[in-house]
């Protein structure tokens, strides 16, 4: 079944709309806009948490925005980077993350900047050379969840189990940086990679491994891996082999950081009106990244169990297939927040038209996946939701800056950029840019395989809230084609 003419000619309109607000940004690439440019940078490259984006961005979007005070957010913080380049500029910021991964790395970073970094980093180096843990004959067993059985080869098992044995006879402080330490090289001592929707498991863990076995190379022994794990982050505590240390004496006093745990949809209503100065975030993408899988090593470690382990993907923004509709959204954000976020999402009308033809093909028995009409649906109106509650928290004239993926699904081409630019446009802001990386993404091999290759922006949204509150329009037409259309043209569909 071809996408049916409606939806094709709606998202030409809502391309029109926004012509002169879509523009190729040279200076953005891949590596800046993911973790990749954080493995070279001092403290970022210690936990590889591939869903954030680099600090180089950070200081990017600050530069090229003038945020030179005041306060920033991070809604979903992840590991931290804008809280930590924005604590170096000496701004204040606030952080909200939901899971334990996220919340610890931040903890440990927090912590660090607290202390004499020239003594913890000599007792590391210290530990490292010595690995005291070795040779133990006491151990804690690896707290496995069911989908992390088998991760381990023995010896490695073992030999995690020495060291948070070890780990534990620290104190509180020293503790959680040692743990964190073992935490970011679960995955390089394991049978098992990320791969977003879920964890790929080498052929030799034993377990089911589907038609085409994996083999993941040579893997690390443990007791190695953590003892360079703790070189690394002694040699950046003191800048060894680096220009610049997050922990050495900064230009200016370094920003409070303040991190708060759990959802954002339940935290922001907690934040005051108006009391931001910036909001630089990359929510999670519509894409069916379950990110309790794919970090289920890391969570076990921390000690989540399966019960809280469904808690956390339940109230994860809706972005996975098994995500259930939330109950009591107008309680947390509000009746008057709520009503007015389900009002800008009821009224978009390509979406509605997506949602109905996604409908149609579960109907049909199309879909892989019968959950995805579902979940596109409650994604969009949680964004829709967090959108509204960043707007009232911001500072009139304040830049709100977005990173985010468009998707396709059952061959449409669901433009996030401009629905959610849409949303912005009814909480009061003003779209200044959507800028895309130079080089577009591709699709799923089932998409592809099934309604051939189609590129996909990748885009950060800078929205900004007008110092002069102006009266919202309900036929919003958003510029008109402008010289930059040749830029529009290339990242539309290409059946379109």
């Amino acid at each position: 079944m071809s996408v049916p003419n409606t939806i094709v000619q709606e998202l030409k309109a809502i391309h029109e709309r926004y012509s002169d607000k879509v523009l190729v940004n040279p200076a953005l690439s891949r590596a800046l806009v993911s973790f990749q440019a954080n493995k070279k940078e001092q403290s970022f490259r210690w936990f590889k948490y591939k869903e954030g984006f680099s600090a180089t961005l950070v200081n990017y979007l600050l530069d090229s925005l003038k945020v030179c005070r005041g306060t920033v957010l991070d809604p979903f913080a992840g590991s931290g980077t804008t809280l930590f380049v924005a604590a170096r500029r000496g701004l204040d910021s606030v952080g909200i993350e939901l899971l334990p991964i996220g919340s610890e790395i931040i903890r440990v970073r927090s912590m660090l900047l607290e202390t004499a970094p020239e003594a913890v980093a000599q007792e590391l180096s210290g530990w490292a050379s010595t690995r005291p843990w070795y040779g133990s004959e006491q151990s804690v067993p690896f707290p496995h969840l069911k989908i992390t059985q088998s991760a381990f080869p023995v010896d490695n098992e073992e030999a995690l189990g020495r060291y948070i044995y070890w780990c534990n006879s620290q104190g509180t402080a020293i503790k959680h940086l040692l743990r964190f330490a073992a935490l970011s090289v679960l995955e390089e001592t394991s049978y098992t990679r990320k791969d977003g929707q879920y964890l790929r498991w080498d052929h030799r863990s034993g377990r089911r491994v589907g038609n085409r076995p994996f083999h993941k190379g040579q893997i690390s022994k443990f007791d190695d891996a953590v003892a360079a794990k703790l070189s690394e982050i002694a040699d950046d505590l003191v800048g060894v082999g680096l220009s610049r240390t997050l922990f050495e004496f900064p230009s200016v006093e370094c920003g409070k950081i303040d991190a708060l745990e759990g959802s954002s949809l339940e935290l922001l209503p907690t934040l005051k009106t108006k009391s931001i100065d910036a909001i630089i975030t990359s929510p999670p993408y519509c894409n069916r990244y379950d990110y309790t899988r794919t970090y289920a090593l890391e969570l076990a470690l921390l000690g989540v169990d399966e019960n809280r382990l469904k808690q956390l993907r339940q109230a994860m923004l809706s972005c996975t297939v098994e995500n259930r509709p939330k109950a009591n959204l107008d309680k947390a954000v509000g009746a008057q927040t709520y009503t007015s976020a389900a009002r800008a999402f009821e009224s978009q009308t390509l979406l509605q038209s997506v949602l109905g033809y996604l409908e149609q093909r579960k109907l049909a028995g199309e879909l892989n996946n019968n959950g995805i009409p579902r979940m596109v649906h409650h994604y969009f109106l949680e964004m829709a939701l967090v959108i509204f509650e960043c707007a009232r928290v911001l500072k009139p004239g304040s830049p709100f800056i977005m990173v985010n993926d468009n998707v396709r699904y059952e061959g449409v081409h669901i433009p996030v950029d401009l629905i959610l630019s849409d949303f912005a446009h009814q909480a009061g802001l003003r779209t200044e840019h959507i800028w895309i990386l130079p080089t577009a993404k591709g699709n799923s091999s089932q998409q592809m395989g099934k309604h051939g290759r189609q590129e996909l922006r990748k885009c950060i949204y800078v929205w900004r809230l007008p110092r002069v509150k102006r009266a919202i329009q309900p036929n919003h037409r958003v510029g008109s084609r402008s010289s930059n259309s040749q830029h529009v043209e290339a990242a539309l569909p290409r059946d379109h």
